[in-house]
């Protein structure tokens, strides 16, 4: 699987979830997604393949 399909599936995973999302920002370059909720807390998520 490779990285760029595996966020895309994070992404819809969170767009899908019983969460009370506000907003998802996305940074490709960074591999990095900001959740933000409707009570204000803020949560980064950071992808990256690990090589074992």
């Amino acid at each position: 699987m490779e990285l760029n399909y595996f966020k895309d599936q994070v992404f819809d995973l969170l767009n899908d979830a019983d969460i009370k999302i506000r907003d998802i920002e996305t940074n490709d370059k960074e591999n990095l997604f900001t959740v933000l909720l409707q009570n204000g807390i803020i949560f980064e998520l950071e992808c990256r393949q690990v090589e074992v």
